[in-house]
């Protein structure tokens, strides 16, 4: 999966989102429960499997994110990026001043061992 670069390159934490609903317009937060923040290496390895997920063809299922991750950078103030992320139909939509249109859905292997390990750490957050 594409990241953009210049959101990887200053993300200093991740707010990890278990997601409740879908938001009331486009671009808006994806409204839910923060269940973890990540820095450091927690952050590393997070980006890390995001930008391995492979790629996959869409498969349909209402797009129903459970998770997502917000990035920001060392003010904290602005969100760098949101990616929400549906294990159902392998999507992920992401909005943010850094994310380029052409990067906004993406889809992914929800099956493939990046994927696998993402959702475990998501899990492992909310637990």
């Amino acid at each position: 999966m594409q990241l953009p670069a210049e959101a990887v390159a200053s993300a200093v934490l991740i707010e990890v989102v278990k997601i409740s609903a879908l938001p009331v317009k486009r671009g808006a937060p994806y409204p839910g429960r923060t269940v973890a923040h990540w820095a450091g290496s927690e952050l590393a390895r997070a980006l890390t499997l995001i930008q391995d997920l492979p790629g996959s063809g869409q498969h349909r299922c209402g797009f129903s994110p459970g998770w997502s991750v917000r990035a920001y950078e060392d003010s904290l103030d602005l969100v760098i990026f949101e990616a929400a992320f549906c294990f159902g139909c392998h999507e992920v939509r992401m909005h943010g001043w850094a994310v380029p249109p052409a990067l906004a859905t993406q889809f992914f292997d929800a099956d493939a061992p990046p994927a696998r390990d993402l959702l475990a750490l998501f899990r492992a957050a909310s637990a």
